[in-house]
């Protein structure tokens, strides 16, 4: 059963912008923190950003802070993650998950079986 579906990736020049989308069309999480994650070829999945279900506040992995903003849109049941000025170390496999807060959310304490993703390649 998928709660959570990414879309958006692709493939983008360095100094590029996606827009990432996280749906959650059975509204199973419309009250949690939400969170983006990565995973690189041959590397763990890493933190990249974290929202509270009001919108308020967010948190940022050091290395995307300045160039990505995570927002939602509740009354869409949806999690965006905007990427500007993309590099190629950001390519990788995007995810989203909900937690409950961003500190939890951060070491990766997360409510959903992850899903598969969506692909961004950032060339040089």
């Amino acid at each position: 059963q998928v709660q959570l579906v990414e879309s958006g990736g692709g493939l983008v020049q360095a100094g590029g912008s996606l827009r990432l989308s996280c749906a959650d069309s059975a509204r199973t999480y419309s009250s949690s923190a939400m969170g983006w994650f990565h995973q690189a070829p041959g590397k763990e999945r890493e933190f990249v950003a974290a929202i509270t279900w009001t919108g308020i506040m967010t948190a940022y992995a050091d290395s995307v802070k300045g160039r990505f903003t995570i927002s939602r849109n509740n009354g869409k049941n949806t999690v965006y993650l905007q990427m500007n000025s993309l590099k190629p170390e950001d390519t990788a496999v995007y995810y989203c998950n909900a937690g409950r807060d961003l500190a939890t959310i951060r070491s990766q304490g997360v409510f959903a079986s992850w899903g598969q993703g969506t692909q961004v390649t950032v060339s040089s």
